[in-house]
């Protein structure tokens, strides 16, 4: 497989944000789903919508969430539209809860640990997705980026259960591996069925060591990073991981302390056999 390019802006903005997109060359087509992450109640680090707005606007775009398997303020679909308003999101753009309707199922091409990927039946609504991701560290995953937005960011809230237990409904939590090859092999799904109509743009910036989905989260400790953008997001999600590692930053070693711990590289590893793109990138800087 070939080097994937990643184009890399040193600077966060609302502007900078739609610049790496545009450096893409991919003009989404149709209906687009802009996946965010809508923001647990009470988390302080995740973006907002005046962070994603202009490229929200840029492609005119539905905002598109799924809800949770975890209570209490987005694994329900009312709750959750109240947590979308409460945090600025319908008042920017029209918002979609994907699994509001209920389910349906993508296969897993030659997955490690699970079959088929439990996403909302409103995805099948969408032309095109372009997925804003916040980079940042994960109580469970280790870190969180492009993979993880597409796959347990996408799963219904069934299949976000699905892929915490590895596909055994009878574990309510599977082996650390297990559930990051289950992270790998959602991922792959969704990029199966949304083949040549997907992009993404990933902020590092407000960079806790825990997730946006933490209603306690620690405050970051290391500095913002920049913009990112690829339509490969295994290599996208490497950058961010190198970017880390590169930072001079001394706040950067409780991040990766977070990262290797949870092993989050696997992840990206298990993603990369599975086809879903390459770890081989070249960083296109845009400054």
């Amino acid at each position: 497989m070939n080097k994937a390019i990643v184009y890399f802006i040193d600077t966060v903005s609302p502007e900078a944000v739609v610049r790496a997109y545009e450096a893409l060359g991919l003009e989404l087509q149709g209906k687009v789903g802009v996946k965010v992450h809508s923001g647990e109640p009470g988390n302080q680090n995740f973006l907002r919508p005046a962070m994603w707005g202009k490229a929200v606007e840029r492609v005119n775009g539905t905002i598109i969430e799924s809800n949770t398997a975890y209570p209490p303020g987005r694994n329900e679909t009312a709750v959750h539209w109240e947590t979308m308003r409460n945090n600025g999101w319908t008042d920017m753009a029209p918002v979609d809860i994907l699994d509001a309707g209920g389910e349906l199922s993508l296969p897993v091409r030659d997955g490690v640990r699970i079959e088929e990927d439990f996403v909302g039946s409103h995805l099948a609504e969408y032309d095109s997705v372009l997925v804003l991701s916040h980079f940042k560290g994960h109580p469970m995953g280790g870190f969180g980026g492009a993979l993880k937005n597409i796959s347990i960011g996408i799963a219904s809230s069934h299949g976000k259960l699905h892929i915490h237990c590895a596909g055994d409904a009878d574990l309510k939590f599977a082996a650390q591996d297990a559930f990051l090859e289950s992270m790998a092999d959602a991922s792959s799904a969704v990029m199966d069925y949304l083949s040549g109509r997907i992009a993404f743009v990933t902020v590092m910036a407000n960079m806790s060591v825990d997730c946006d989905c933490c209603a306690v989260a620690e405050d970051p400790a290391i500095a913002d990073i920049g913009v990112l953008a690829s339509l490969d997001p295994v290599a996208l999600d490497q950058a961010c991981l190198d970017l880390v590692y590169a930072s001079k930053d001394p706040g950067r070693d409780h991040l990766v302390e977070r990262i290797e711990s949870r092993n989050g590289l696997h992840t990206v590893e298990v993603a990369e056999q599975e086809g879903v793109g390459t770890r081989e990138y070249e960083l296109v800087r845009l400054n």
